[in-house]
């Protein structure tokens, strides 16, 4: 079959698609909680005859598509949680559970993802090999994965291939973001815990001041990738809470600062973790204080094989043109799906999904976050593309 076959499958979906999505809008679910979602997806699944298993993950549905002939076994990766947002908009599918929201696209992503297991479910016969669907949760706590693959969501069978895609509610629709290499950046979080000696703010001559303390600690922290990072590299270092004291005339015996630090590649990682390190605890030193510094991982770098992506890319030319790819598209996101590629070549790729009709741009994450549904059929052909593409020869009749 061709790109454009699975295109007219795709699209023949397109208003199934968008009431899945929908349902799925209306009743969030943040991580680890995501037991409607879980139960729809599983039986939407069963119902097309898989082999399916719940509780992957805590809450983690796979589902397994055996094909007629032998071949490899390609992975489909798609998150359900909802974020801990209340919601802004005004549509009538507005979320009905206080305080949480799809703010993210992964109600998008669990209806995309179920309708490429309609459609191949369709195309069994012509399926050399077999799909495993994994439905995530917990990719907003960058844990939902870890846990899947703690439960051995990677063996029995073990993928040959990965794809996934995320909307992208920054392009246009119609664009695709598809590029090799790392394309979002791994993630972890930071503590610094700075022990100064505290005293009466009316005489810091007799104290050790732990907040001046943080405020140079932050300051140099901000010259390790202007400075110590090469500059055809990339890394963000953000600290987001500094705590201290709780009165004014009280000059505090410690301070606490929590960030994120974020990197494509391993080595860079290790250089910012190391610099961070010295900058705390010279600089402390410095300042009469003790600090600690406490990193933890949270996430891999999302990383494209050169291979896959190659292949991908010019299967998705075909269905909406090839100056429609978007090689540009990188981000210091972070995405758990990271775990799944790491040593399973594949492809994570970006549906542009920008609603031209909304009265202004919001990012994902915000309480106002809006897609345009037109990116769901599209969304659907090029990963049921991506995923034929290793499973079903192109020269299967439609």
């Amino acid at each position: 079959m061709k790109p454009q076959d699975f295109k007219s499958l795709a699209y023949a979906l397109e208003e199934d698609l968008v009431a899945v999505r929908r349902d799925f809008h209306r009743h969030p679910e943040t991580a680890f909680e995501e037991v409607r979602t879980a139960g729809i997806v599983a039986g939407v699944l069963a119902d097309l005859g898989m082999e399916v298993q719940t509780g992957v993950g805590r809450t983690g549905v796979v589902g397994i598509l055996e094909g007629a002939h032998d071949g490899p076994t390609v992975l489909v990766r798609a998150d359900m949680d909802a974020l801990p947002i209340r919601e802004e908009n005004s549509v009538d599918y507005v979320s009905t559970t206080g305080g949480k929201m799809h703010a993210c696209g992964h109600d998008g992503h669990t209806s995309i993802a179920l309708g490429v297991a309609r459609i191949l479910a369709g195309l069994r016969d012509d399926i050399h090999g077999r799909v495993k669907f994994v439905f995530q949760p917990a990719e907003e706590v960058g844990r939902g994965a870890q846990a899947m693959v703690s439960d051995g969501v990677l063996e029995d069978p073990r993928p040959d291939y990965s794809v996934g895609l995320h909307l992208w509610n920054s392009l246009p629709v119609g664009t695709v973001g598809i590029a090799p290499g790392p394309v979002m950046a791994g993630a972890s979080t930071f503590i610094i815990r700075i022990q100064g000696r505290g005293g009466h703010a009316a005489s810091p001559h007799q104290s050790i001041d732990p907040v001046i303390c943080a405020a140079q600690i932050v300051m140099g922290l901000q010259s390790i990738i202007s400075r110590n990072v090469d500059p055809f590299e990339s890394g963000v270092i953000s600290v987001s809470v500094v705590k201290a004291g709780e009165t004014h005339n009280v000059t505090p015996q410690s301070a606490e600062m929590i960030g994120t630090m974020r990197y494509f590649k391993d080595d860079v990682r290790d250089l910012m973790v190391r610099r961070m390190r010295e900058v705390t605890e010279h600089t402390a030193m410095a300042m009469g204080c003790t600090a600690e510094l406490v990193v933890t991982p949270m996430t891999f770098p999302v990383v494209n094989d050169p291979q896959v992506t190659a292949t991908l890319s010019r299967k998705f030319g075909d269905i909406v043109g090839p100056d429609q790819l978007d090689a540009g598209v990188r981000t210091m996101g972070a995405e758990d799906v990271g775990l799944f590629m790491r040593d399973i070549p594949g492809t994570y790729f970006f549906v542009g999904a920008r609603d031209a009709t909304a009265d202004a741009y919001y990012p994902h994450h915000h309480p106002r976050f809006t897609i345009d549904e037109a990116s769901l059929p599209l969304g659907a052909a090029l990963l049921v593309t991506a995923v034929a593409a290793y499973v079903i020869p192109d020269d299967v009749d439609a």
